[in-house]
């Protein structure tokens, strides 16, 4: 999910270097029937750029689950949750 968010933001010129760029992920097992089940998948991005790309980079967070093949994968058996945090230099 992470790559495909820096391709979407790459498209947009917002670079995404270790040093600008994270990913905090969590997740829940759940006892689901007897079966232990990954019920959700928490990812919250940490970006640091400049005001001016603010509006892009929530751009690029609104359109890159589509494109993304871990999440298109297991849409509809996982819940995704994601969230942005802009660090503005």
């Amino acid at each position: 999910m992470m790559g495909t968010f820096a391709s979407v933001l790459a498209t947009k010129k917002i670079r995404t270097h270790t040093d600008r760029f994270r990913a905090d992920v969590e997740g829940d097992i759940e006892n689901v029937d007897g079966v232990l089940k990954i019920t959700v998948i928490r990812v919250h991005y940490v970006l640091k750029l400049s005001h001016e790309e603010e509006n892009d980079a929530y751009w690029a967070m609104e359109n890159y689950i589509e494109k993304c093949p871990a999440a298109m994968s297991v849409t509809g058996c996982i819940r995704i949750e994601h969230s942005l945090e802009i660090d503005s230099d």
